[in-house]
């Protein structure tokens, strides 16, 4: 199942965005930190992702742990993953029990990898999008990727889930997206990050960091660029793409 890309933006934002067959892949693939990441894909081992992040955190590099982590685990064949250290290099591993097609591809700034995939056109029409895509929100980036590898047959079996995480340099995520049971699971995060943008993004700039504990412990300047943003969507006439219920 899956294919999964990871990228550190030119800010040091870091993403991971997957996409899948499979049940809430959002959930069981990415392992991200402030610092590093970890895709733990195809006869997924999350113990390859939590001691991966946790020992690259402390500083060993990419290619030492998944070295480590593929020598130690008896499922090496059925195994797939790729990380980035926290020095911003990468490494992946497909078993060689993975099912057709899998396999990866490692650039300067992002990795790709998927297994059950239509074919290699997936992976690598994912890795020239994301190029392609320099200068959009790294968000819209990361999505849009994706999206160029699903139209050259991405999963092979077809579409159920999607999720996106990204980390601006903390251990929480700034973002964390998920379409866990989707007839189109990245639309289904295109959608959400539109959304995102009425009021999620503006809130996000007063959440507390652990160099500032309190945030912007008042609404001063957040409510006012909510506002701003909604007067700008409607001016556009654009239409809310939320789902949510008002309570009258």
């Amino acid at each position: 199942m899956t294919f999964s890309l990871i990228a550190k933006d030119s800010d040091g934002s870091i993403g991971l965005i997957v996409a899948s067959k499979f049940f809430a892949c959002g959930a069981v693939v990415p392992f991200v930190s402030d610092t590093v990441a970890v895709a733990s894909q195809a006869f997924c081992n999350p113990v390859w992702g939590t001691e991966g992040r946790d020992r690259m955190r402390t500083g060993e590099s990419a290619d030492a742990v998944l070295a480590d982590l593929v020598a130690r685990d008896e499922g090496r064949a059925i195994r797939q993953a790729h990380m980035m250290d926290r020095d911003g290099q990468f490494a992946a591993h497909t078993g060689a029990e993975c099912v057709d097609w899998a396999g990866h591809v490692i650039r300067d700034d992002h990795s790709v990898a998927g297994n059950m995939l239509a074919g290699a056109k997936v992976i690598e029409a994912t890795s020239d999008a994301y190029v392609a895509g320099a200068g959009k929100p790294f968000a819209e980036r990361l999505i849009s990727a994706m999206m160029a590898g699903e139209a050259e047959g991405g999963d092979k079996r077809g579409r159920q889930a999607a999720g996106l995480v990204i980390h601006r340099g903390e251990s929480h995520p700034w973002l964390d997206l998920r379409a866990d049971d989707h007839a189109d699971p990245l639309g289904e995060l295109a959608r959400l990050w539109d959304v995102a943008q009425e009021r999620y993004v503006h809130f996000a700039k007063g959440m507390p960091t652990s160099e500032r504990f309190s945030g912007y412990p008042t609404r001063d300047g957040i409510d006012a660029d909510i506002a701003e943003a909604e007067e700008q969507r409607k001016a556009q006439g654009r239409a809310s793409r939320s789902h949510a219920v008002e309570v009258e």
